[in-house]
């Protein structure tokens, strides 16, 4: 299985979107003139005068979803781990959580663009908040003063306290088991792992959420991540049951550097014309464009996208590479020879870039 089919199994095995309630008005909310959401509307309060973080969220994260250690040196992260990392990417991933129909515990802080992780609705009360999955996972955030276990029993979902700095909702989470992956790569960690989230909803449609996660088992030091979330209105949260249509990890096979036996020799001048900077056109993959950074090293052309970290591509044809996550890229030219284009070739369709000037 090629890198590409890894997406597509994802999709395939995801169901229709046909489900009550999916275009229902969202009650009480802030709306202009013409009636649509007010999302730049303050932020509304609870009851005890608390921001109110309720709703159904789109995550939003273009970075830390693929590579939660994106900022890191690489000296940062054992090599034991780095090498680990490598070879579940030779794998393609087929002992990633959602493969294998498992939570992804710590990683639904910062996951996004995957399917069953990218929605989360909050349901808020003042002594305890919950943050349900589509996958039908969920947490448990107590606000009631208790202390966060000091030898917790490893789960999947870990345990999570809380309290409010200001307008911040603060949570503190520990007790993880060191079976899921922080992120898409296969970054690791141990039951070590703490975890530090800052939810601050900035308006009533965006909500700000910083994570600190510390493992010294692993990483030589704390780091943190900034991810986003925006409100999804008129519309409700839809369950996705893992392996529902009983697609078999049999036929998962294969390695990523399979691609490398079919990669044919480009000319470095004919590489260098495709070096710049690609923004997606609508129609977007998700609710905001990605970005392409397309750069040259050697006789090799490298993808980059969202800052995610650089990605060999291999040349199939002149115009044609894979590699980029699991994804292809074709470059389109203008008549008169320079790239002016790339297509994000995808098991949903090829969606556009423009190249920046």
């Amino acid at each position: 299985m090629t890198r590409s089919s890894i997406v597509m199994l994802a999709v395939l095995s995801s169901p229709p979107l046909t489900a009550q309630w999916l275009n229902y008005p969202t009650p009480g909310i802030p709306r202009t003139p013409t009636g649509k959401p007010n999302l730049a509307a303050p932020a509304p309060r609870a009851p005890d005068g608390k921001p109110d973080l309720s709703g159904v969220w789109n995550r939003i994260s273009p970075k830390y979803a693929r590579n939660i250690a994106a900022d890191l040196k690489p000296g940062d992260v054992q090599p034991w781990a780095q090498a680990l990392v490598q070879e579940r990417e030779e794998n393609l991933g087929r002992d990633y959580m959602n493969a294998l129909c498992l939570p992804l515990g710590p990683g639904y802080a910062t996951d996004a663009d995957a399917t069953g992780a990218e929605m989360m609705k909050i349901v808020q009360t003042p002594a305890l908040i919950l943050i349900l999955n589509t996958d039908l996972t969920f947490r448990q955030i107590f606000l009631d003063g208790r202390s966060l276990e000091k030898d917790p029993n490893p789960s999947w979902m870990g345990y999570s306290v809380g309290h409010w700095d200001q307008d911040t909702l603060v949570v503190e989470s520990y007790g993880y088991n060191d079976r899921t992956w922080l992120d898409h790569e296969g970054h690791p960690h141990t039951e070590a792992l703490r975890m530090t989230e800052r939810y601050r909803r900035r308006d009533f449609g965006n909500l700000d959420l910083e994570v600190t996660l510390s493992d010294p088992q692993v990483y030589a030091k704390p780091w943190r991540v900034a991810v986003r979330a925006e409100l999804a209105t008129d519309t409700e949260l839809l369950e996705w049951v893992c392996n529902e249509k009983g697609i078999n990890r049999e036929h998962w096979v294969g390695k990523a550097s399979d691609e490398k036996k079919s990669a044919v020799k480009v000319a470095p001048e004919v590489l260098a014309g495709y070096v710049g900077t690609y923004e997606e056109q609508p129609k977007f993959w998700r609710l905001v464009p990605r970005v392409v950074e397309i750069s040259i090293s050697g006789d090799t052309l490298f993808g980059d996208m969202d800052g995610k970290g650089k990605m060999p591509l291999a040349a199939q044809s002149e115009t044609s590479f894979s590699g980029l996550y699991g994804l292809g890229v074709e470059f389109l030219k203008t008549d008169h020879g320079a790239p002016a284009e790339l297509l994000v070739k995808h098991v949903s369709g090829d969606y556009r870039f423009t190249r920046k000037k």
